[in-house]
């Protein structure tokens, strides 16, 4: 199948969204018809999956649980290995990630990490000029033409030697209200990758590299099916060569760390291993159980990794991608430099370099940072703990994790100031990302919307469950209402009434105490969100 024929067999895409100077590079004739392509094929079973997932939820909230799948132990039990690992991804030690801003682009590329995944997802507020942006500054990242000039006379541009390209499309669960077919909006996630796919997987090709994704937000080994099948089908489309397409899984959600071994079975000719998803991993935990009783989470700062269930997912993880010939990727380090109090900041990076020791000894084969001053530290721990461009022929911990271990409920105290924390920081960002900013620093951690995420569904489970505070109190619609109002005046103090005037705050704490008091918990904010967001 040629892209002409293609082209004249698939109906038109509708572009509802502004076709400002330079966006004719993205948003071409022969693009949109692959993207259409892509949507006419999959769509449909893309929406079927997401009523699976709400089948299987409501299994769990009538009192199940998750477990691993006894319909797939074959495949566990099989031994196989997925395809070999191109030679610009074998060595994977140190991954930054980012927005699709230019100026992040330049900077993440030319941070000395290994890799700098291009986040169209949570790290970025998927406005439509957000978005065509970024492909634009990301055509020009693989061609290595991307420059940027800041007011004032300082400019970006590539280094010699930069980062190994990956891109995070969007999950399955969202959609894009610009582009509509048959008057219906179309998956991000197509949109997202085709877009990408279609201008720069032949150019990364010819350039020594290839077209390698993130994949976000799975909850079972069918989704990953499918992103297999779009992949085969683009690739054959353009006259990609098939197993071009090399795709990393965040295992991010709790569903989804039952399903490892089936989820790199089904991507075995496209994989690139496995990630730690952590922060959204929490989120997950929270919301997959969220009508047991018996789950109710401490406050956030306690959920480390060395929480039971953290440290078994985690070696699940390790465990499954070694099995299978693939990098085991570990987890996020948010934080940021702290450049007016040495103190404080020299704590900060002692957390870091405990937790990245933690993934080197533990099997990881590389970490993610938020911020290029991370990279020289984790870099210097999986240098000394890790000489050798990975290690997959190593699994330190073989012992078996149950889905007790993952079920497990960390530990440790509810309180007043954890309830405090998670208004606080759920309203900053939610304010942040109605304005179109969807990686913002707060209180020197770097946030994406997992982050708000986590404060908005653990302040649900506390007030649905009527879990009490270490002082004896029950956090109700009362507590939390006074806890709001006075947060908000915190909040009204912390940004000045500047800020405060001209910003989205109100209608952030609006949609964050609807979030966390309603009957039901609401899957994704940014789908709640997402309506407010497009009309700026």
């Amino acid at each position: 199948m040629t892209l002409t024929q293609t082209a004249s067999s698939t109906p038109t895409l509708t572009v509802l969204g502004a076709l400002r100077p330079g966006y004719e590079r993205i948003l071409t004739r022969e693009s949109l018809a692959f993207v259409a392509l892509l949507e006419q094929t999959f769509g449909q079973r893309r929406r079927e999956l997401l009523e699976r997932r709400k089948a299987v939820q409501a299994k769990y909230d009538s009192g199940g649980l998750p477990d691993f799948l006894p319909e797939t132990a074959d495949i566990r039990a099989r031994a196989w290995h997925v395809a070999a690992i191109p030679a610009d991804l074998r060595d994977r030690r140190v991954e930054i990630t980012g927005p699709v801003d230019r100026k992040m682009v330049i900077n993440a590329l030319n941070s000395g990490a290994s890799v700098f995944m291009a986040d169209f997802e949570d790290a970025n507020a998927p406005t439509w000029d957000n978005n065509i942006d970024g492909h634009i500054n990301l055509a020009d990242a693989v061609r290595k033409t991307i420059s940027f000039a800041q007011e004032g006379g300082k400019s970006y541009q590539l280094n010699e030697k930069i980062a190994t390209l990956l891109v995070r499309p969007r999950g399955w669960h969202l959609e894009e209200a610009h582009v509509t077919l048959h008057g219906k909006p179309i998956s991000a996630s197509l949109f997202d990758f085709g877009l990408y796919f279609f201008h720069n997987a032949a150019e990364a090709l010819a350039r020594g590299t290839g077209p390698y994704f993130y994949l976000p937000k799975m909850q079972s080994h069918l989704e990953a099916r499918l992103w297999n099948d779009v992949f085969v089908l683009a690739q054959k489309t353009l006259g990609i060569p098939q197993g071009s397409v090399r795709a990393t899984v965040l295992i991010e959600t709790l569903p989804a760390a039952f399903e490892m071994d089936e989820i790199l079975y089904e991507l075995r000719d496209h994989s690139a291993g496995l990630n730690c998803g952590r922060w959204d991993y929490i989120f997950s935990f929270i919301k997959t159980l969220r009508t047991h009783a018996d789950k109710v989470l401490p406050d956030r700062k306690d959920v480390g990794m060395t929480q039971h269930n953290m440290a078994s997912y985690t070696r699940l993880l390790v465990q499954t991608c070694h099995r299978r010939g693939i990098h085991a990727m570990g987890g996020m380090a948010a934080q940021i430099p702290i450049k007016n109090d040495p103190e404080a900041n020299a704590a900060a990076i002692a957390r870091v370099e405990a937790d990245k020791l933690r993934e080197v000894a533990g099997g990881h084969d590389g970490t993610w940072v938020a911020h290029p001053a991370l990279v020289p530290i984790a870099k210097a721990i999986f240098d000394a703990g890790m000489p050798t461009p990975n290690q997959i022929d190593r699994t330190p911990n073989t012992q078996p994790v149950t889905a007790a271990d993952l079920l497990a409920v960390p530990v440790g105290k509810r309180t007043e100031h954890g309830l405090r924390e998670n208004i606080r920081v759920g309203i900053h960002y939610i304010e942040a990302w109605l304005r179109g900013n969807g990686c913002v620093p707060l209180y020197n951690l770097m946030e994406d919307a997992a982050t708000a995420e986590i404060s908005r569904t653990q302040v649900w489970q506390w007030l649905h469950h009527g879990a009490q505070l270490e002082d004896g109190r029950v956090v109700d619609r009362a507590l939390f209402d006074a806890t709001l109002a006075q947060e908000l005046l915190v909040i009204q103090a912390e940004v000045g009434p500047d800020r405060w005037q001209n910003g989205r705050f109100a209608l952030a704490a609006q949609l964050f105490a609807q979030w966390s008091t309603a009957a039901e918990l609401a899957d994704f904010l940014t789908l709640g969100a997402y309506p407010y967001l497009i009309q700026v």
